[in-house]
């Protein structure tokens, strides 16, 4: 391989690098959207919740985006289901935002 390629294939993945570490920001930035709009009257400012029986989302266990999706999609206790409000989309961005725990 020579120089010229290898530089090549190098500044490919760091382009590619950046692009994904970019998107997964404006997912957060949309997911906080729409948290500020669906979820901040339950789970309080910057996932402080406000002393209601509400999930603390600060504590969601970062491996666990399944159940997230879970109960996000069919409800959890006295969460309402948001399956047929949200989009696949939306639900990966609110759990972009919240995996920043609120920052």
């Amino acid at each position: 391989m020579s120089r010229h390629h290898a530089a090549a294939v190098l500044l490919a993945a760091f382009a590619l690098a950046g692009t994904g570490g970019s998107a997964a920001a404006q997912d957060a930035g949309k997911g906080k959207q729409l948290y500020a709009k669906n979820c901040l009257h339950c789970h309080g400012r910057n996932m402080v919740t406000p002393g209601t029986v509400a999930y603390d989302l600060r504590q969601f266990p970062e491996d666990d985006k399944p159940r997230f999706e879970a109960s996000v999609t069919k409800g959890k206790k006295n969460m309402p289901p948001w399956g047929d409000k949200l989009t696949k989309e939306q639900i990966d961005d609110l759990w972009a935002y919240i995996m920043t725990r609120g920052k």
